[in-house]
């Protein structure tokens, strides 16, 4: 299963645009990602949907963060990006005719659910402001200024 790392990518980006006092672009956001801008605007749309972020058209356009930061969660971004599996691992059919497999889909299907609630849990603990707060605390120990780390 390959890993989905969008939610990563969209935390870096929220964070990039809570540095800048101007709309990022697509095509802006897209090259922090190393993706196309038909993949960001996808993306974006679903934290559109939820309030976080929005949109301007047209010249000086482009995305802007619409939320409190000190409310915004991982979870909040994880939900809004559709919820991808949390784990790249899982029972190798959902419902297996062989007794075998009966037994160890019962014996991991609940370690596999423990752990995404854990995990969901601890996304909702986490906000986008401590993600901040941790950036800055990374740039003065550098003796870096924010314009210098964005260069």
């Amino acid at each position: 299963m390959k890993r989905d790392s969008r939610l990563s990518g969209v935390l870096h980006i929220l964070l990039h645009m809570a540095e800048r006092p101007e709309a990022a672009t697509s095509e802006m956001l897209a090259k922090a990602m190393q993706t196309n801008p038909v993949v960001i605007r996808r993306i974006m749309a679903g934290l559109r949907d939820q309030g976080y972020v929005r949109s301007e058209k047209g010249h000086g356009g482009g995305w802007t963060l619409s939320c409190d930061l000190t409310k915004l969660t991982l979870r909040d971004v994880y939900a809004a990006l559709d919820s991808p599996p949390l784990l790249a691992i899982g029972n190798r059919s959902a419902e297996p005719g062989c007794l075998v497999e009966q037994a160890v889909n019962a014996a991991l299907s609940p370690v596999f659910h423990e752990v995404e609630a854990m995990l969901l849990a601890r996304l909702g603990d986490v906000t986008l402001a401590q993600l901040s707060a941790d950036f800055h605390r990374r740039l003065v120990a550098r003796g870096l200024t924010r314009s210098k780390a964005h260069a």
